[in-house]
């Protein structure tokens, strides 16, 4: 049975250090609203998002134009790279560093093995749950792009750096087996 699971990067967000509660910027409610035409002939039949209120945002147009509500999974929520400001403020070599080293955690944060393996659980939950069905899921950047690596490997830390706000990747399976994934934004 194929099963769709659209893979949503959330829209542009205004920074706050409030990871939870970082709401989409004006630019960022903009494109959340572009995604709605995206999807309208996409038949979607559920959608998911991470409980981040941006990567909830991003998708509640969708959502509402499908009559569905946005179910929360705790477990697409972004991945921590540190729970302390990167002492050099080298945000992009702190996450190139994790990339590289897979096991690598920086203080309080997690692995991107750690990381991967918390996406990629939920991800196969929900072919299981939603088998056959097509699931848009609001989520954030580094834990999709490891998801993704999980099944191709070409989807890395350049892959990442490349991802725009928001992305969509459409990925097919046959049951729990990862036919492909193609980009559906922009």
């Amino acid at each position: 049975m194929i099963t769709k699971v659209y893979m949503v990067r959330h829209a542009h967000s205004t920074y706050t250090p409030d990871e939870l509660n970082r709401p989409l910027s004006e630019e960022g409610r903009k494109e959340a609203n572009k995604l709605v035409n995206i999807f309208k002939n996409k038949e979607i039949d559920e959608v998911l998002a991470s409980p981040y209120k941006r990567a909830i945002e991003t998708v509640e147009g969708i959502a509402k134009e499908y009559q569905k509500e946005v179910k929360i999974i705790e477990d697409f929520r972004e991945r921590l790279l540190s729970s302390e400001p990167i002492s050099d403020g080298d945000f992009d070599g702190a996450v190139r560093k994790v990339w590289e080293l897979e096991t690598f955690v920086h203080i309080g944060g997690e692995s991107n093995i750690d990381a991967q393996n918390r996406g990629v659980s939920a991800l196969e939950k929900i072919l299981k749950m939603y088998s056959g069905k097509k699931v848009a899921i609001g989520t954030h950047g580094n834990i999709m792009a490891l998801i993704m690596k999980h099944y191709d490997l070409k989807y890395d830390y350049e892959f990442w750096k490349k991802l725009s706000m928001p992305d969509i990747y459409c990925l097919v399976f046959e049951d729990k087996k990862f036919l492909s994934a193609e980009r559906v934004w922009k």
